[in-house]
Parts: C-alpha cells; structure tokens; sequence
C-alpha cells in the first residue's frame, strides 16, 4: 500500500482482516519515524519511498491511496515495474495525467483498477437491478453533497475542488447506469481553479444518444446526501445511498420501498481486485473507465471557465 491517510487506512484495515486471500507486506508512508501506523500490525515493513516498495520483490500487486496529484508518478511506476495496480478515485486531478496513466496500464498488461467504490454501493447495486422496471430512460438527476473542508486546508486536487473529490463518483455512474459515453457538458461552479477549489457545481450532461444528466455536487451545507433518480416512461426510481434505500413510484408498477444493508465499499472493491488478481480477470472497473470519468470532469472545469458554455467532451 502506498498512502496510510485516513482513507487508504480503511483499506489496510481491510487487508490486514477481512482478505484472508491477500496478504499485506508493505507500506509506504511519509513520515516513517512513528512506524507503520499500524496498531495491528506493527511489523509490516514501512517505506518512506514507494520506488523502495514498488521494488519490493515480495509486493505483486500495489494499492495506491494517495493524494490524486501524486497518482501519475506513482502509477507510471508501477506500470513500468509490471505490477497489478488499484488506484483510489479520481485517477487523476487533469485529463493529462489521467491519459498517461490509461496508456502505461495498456502497456504493462496488467490488471489495474480504478476505485470507484460507489459502484458497489447496496443501494446503487438494488437500483441497478430494478433498472428495466423505470422503462426508457427519459432523464437522471444525480446529487452529491456534502459539509464544507476547511478553507486553509490543502486536500490534494491540484487547486480544483468538489468535482473531482466526489462528483468523480456521479460522473462514473452517469456512465455505468446509462450505458453511454458523456458527448457535451455544460457546468456553472461557484469559483474555478485557479482562484480556489470549487464548492459547488450545477451541470447539465448529455450523452451521445441524447439522454440529459442534471448533476448536483456540493460541499456547502451541513449534513449529507446521496442519491442518484432515473426518471422513465413507466416510472422513477430513486437510490439513496446515505439512507440506503430504493425507491419506486410508477402508476403501473405501483409505489414502493425497499431498505438496503450498508456493506463497506472499500472491502467489496478490494475483493474484486484481488479476485482480478489471483484469477487473471479483467477488472470490475478499468483504468480507462477512471480515464473517462476525468475526462467528463475536465469538460465540466472548461465550461465553467467559459461561463457555462457547451464544451463537447474530449476522448482520447
């Protein structure tokens, strides 16, 4: 592991005790004059380089939860060294370093995932299962919000904000849920980088068949919420992943409700890299699908820039 923060902590917690299918034998760190950090585990060797660890002839697979500016010289290495990679979202904080990434994984032959752990959220899992009962999709209003950070604090997203720290997260489901690619963005945010970090944003994307996506990412307001609304032609579906439960309301299907058991994502994302891993298989969600994600952010942060222009999204 390489980045023992607050969050890639959940994830040695969760190899160090619920991965008996893995093994952590190293962990890269800062400030290794504490140690590892790892009450647990005090003897799992600790690096203050993660070209040391990278090199490590025991690591085969290397779990990257850093801050996101670093991910590029971080992944480039570990695709260099043929090592399996998970990278925590977003891949990376500009289209640029994300395109960089996609290609050395391309290259190395690897499995290598992104971490979009929303995806095996319960409740956005039950709503994907339920899917066909909305009929033709007509539109989606997804929204993601959250208390404020600290404005001295320097979070790790190259100057940009809430976009990129969870609206990542809407983004890749815009995708997963419609089965299209995002063709145009058009974005108003409260500030665009570089005069700081965006707080908010309201955006409207369309998809190459036509379908509008009304997003809304906040960190403004106190309290959460989490929910993403497929509205269509036989009914609407709603998930909401901080209350975890489904909803449906639908004149043919009838209205109804349904509670979701809360599993830890990181655990279930872990579980399917290591599966990738052990078994050859391609990942549950690929470098490229972190690419793309960036990408749609990218177009968002363009036409933002640009008064909240229609940018078309660029591939490559």
């Amino acid at each position: 592991m390489v980045g023992l923060g607050h969050h890639g902590s959940r994830y040695a917690k969760h190899l160090l005790h619920d991965l008996p299918e893995a093994r952590l034998v190293a962990v890269c760190r800062r400030r290794t004059e504490k140690g590892n950090g790892l009450a647990d585990a005090p003897t799992v060797p600790c690096y203050s380089d993660y070209l040391e660890l990278i090199a490590d002839s025991r690591v085969e697979a290397v779990v990257v939860v850093t801050p996101p500016v670093l991910n590029r010289d971080i992944c480039l290495s570990v695709a260099l060294a043929k090592k399996a990679l998970l990278v925590e979202k977003p891949l990376a904080t500009t289209a640029e370093d994300a395109r960089a990434i996609a290609q050395a994984a391309q290259a190395s032959g690897q499995v290598m995932m992104t971490a979009q752990t929303l995806r095996f959220d319960a409740a956005v899992t039950a709503l994907r299962a339920r899917q066909a009962e909305a009929g033709a999709l007509q539109y989606l209003s997804l929204a993601s919000r959250m208390e404020p950070h600290a404005e001295t604090e320097d979070w790790g997203f190259g100057g940009r904000g809430c976009v990129l720290e969870i609206g990542i997260h809407l983004l890749d489901l815009v995708r997963v849920l419609t089965q299209d690619e995002v063709h145009t963005v058009c974005c108003e945010m409260d500030r665009v980088a570089p005069a700081g970090g965006e707080r908010r944003m309201l955006g409207r994307l369309t998809t190459r068949s036509g379908l509008v996506c009304l997003l809304d990412v906040s960190r403004v307001t106190s309290g959460r919420i989490g929910r993403v609304e497929l509205i269509g032609s036989e009914g609407q579906l709603s998930a909401d992943w901080c209350g975890q439960r489904v909803t449906r309301v639908s004149a043919r299907h009838g209205a109804g409700e349904w509670p979701t058991a809360a599993e830890p994502t990181v655990l279930s994302t872990l579980r399917a890299f290591v599966r990738s891993v052990r078994e050859n298989l391609p990942p549950a969600i690929t470098i490229e699908d972190g690419k793309r994600a960036v990408e749609i952010a990218e177009a968002c942060y363009a036409s933002a820039r640009q008064g909240g222009q229609v940018v078309t999204v660029e591939y490559r």
